[in-house]
């Protein structure tokens, strides 16, 4: 089957059964009877991951520590898979998002500073959301015997930026992770916020980052990213994205794709002298299709391609990059053979919409208070 006919199948597949035609005709009443069109083939309302129905994003930092945290929340449990990859990843109920096991989906993903300190975050939410009675439960609820939410949790390495992170026995994360929470809705800043707060992209200033798209079919996709990589996210001499290729009406510069040019070894505004374990792109894609666990694994898998558009080296041995993905399932898709090329098609732009996440958080970072000449804006 050649490309031309992959995609006219995948034409076929919106349209089986009304499901997606239907979808971009709905599209206004997932974000509000007072929300403007959506150009179907672009980015959503927001173009932010809070674009896929059934999502909120909140954030909190501690400017002295100079690190955060970002939780995304769902408003329903939604199905959910990770891939993992890299030396030193910091995480926590990963584990119970493999397929074999008992849990098939979350209440909440959380996007932490703080390496193994910033796992602490997840308690927070866990406490925020299990006294809301949200979680897991065999039956209805009992009095006296809590839900457990289910709060897969990562974290990356800011330890080392110059932040005040003498806080003895009380890192500040799950105070964070609560305020994060709390302040949680569609809007949410990108730059230099969130988990992003204290991140390094290569030599420049990291970030937090997010985008979103309206595929043909009406299904949405969205990314949301932080961004500590040892690679460089823009190409040698300039400041040219290397995600220019996939940029959407100008949304990190609008600078084109003439400054990508480099030679094998060359890198860009990589980290000079980048040690394992401190570097850590994690990431959560997002789909109102309603996948299994399985094929969100699989989206996962092809959504990691998007860092490497994005960050020059990618998967390096120092790195450790860690790509969730979850379906908030507004959207039925038809079964039987068919149903495998709207994986691939989800997965492809949920790639495309992580590379673009990437540059647009690096795009609107901002130095620290203090700091100088390390943001993009410098270059």
């Amino acid at each position: 089957m050649n490309r031309r006919t992959m995609l006219g199948s995948m034409a076929l597949i919106g349209a089986a059964g009304g499901l997606a035609g239907r979808a971009a005709a709905a599209a206004p009443d997932v974000v509000g009877p007072n929300a403007p069109p959506v150009a179907v083939g672009g980015t959503g309302r927001l173009n932010l991951i809070t674009d896929v129905p059934g999502l909120k994003v909140g954030q909190a930092h501690d400017a002295a520590a100079r690190s955060g945290v970002t939780v995304i929340l769902a408003d329903t449990p939604a199905t959910a898979a990770v891939d993992v990859r890299g030396g030193g990843p910091a995480s926590r109920e990963t584990d119970v998002l493999r397929p074999e096991n008992l849990v098939q989906q979350v209440d909440a993903i959380v996007l932490s500073g703080g390496s193994v300190y910033g796992l602490g975050s997840g308690d927070g939410i866990t406490a925020w959301l299990g006294a809301q009675g949200k979680g897991f439960g065999f039956g209805p609820k009992v009095p006296g015997i809590p839900f457990s939410p289910i709060v897969p949790t990562v974290s990356l390495y800011d330890l080392a930026n110059g932040g005040n992170k003498e806080w003895g026995t009380e890192p500040p994360y799950r105070t964070l992770a609560v305020q994060a929470a709390e302040s949680a809705s569609e809007q949410f800043d990108l730059g230099t916020a969130g988990c992003g707060y204290g991140a390094r992209a290569g030599s420049l200033k990291g970030d937090i980052g997010s985008a979103s798209a309206v595929l043909s079919t009406g299904y949405t996709v969205g990314a949301i990213v932080g961004v500590n990589s040892a690679g460089s996210v823009v190409a040698p001499g300039g400041n040219t994205f290397w995600s220019a290729p996939y940029e959407i009406d100008g949304e990190f510069g609008g600078l084109g794709s003439s400054g990508l040019s480099a030679a094998g070894d060359e890198w860009g505004a990589a980290k000079p002298n980048p040690r394992a374990g401190e570097n850590t792109t994690i990431a959560l894609v997002a789909t109102d299709v309603a996948l299994t666990r399985v094929e969100c694994q699989r989206v996962a898998i092809m959504a990691q391609d998007g860092m490497a558009r994005a960050i020059r080296p990618s998967h390096a041995p120092f790195d450790g990059d860690i790509v969730f993905c979850i379906s908030t399932e507004k959207q039925q898709i038809p079964e039987g053979a068919m149903r495998q090329f709207v994986v691939a098609q989800i997965g492809a732009a949920a790639a495309d919409v992580l590379a673009r996440a990437i540059a647009r958080g690096v795009y609107h970072a901002t130095n620290w208070d203090g700091v100088t000449g390390q943001a993009w804006s410098d270059l």
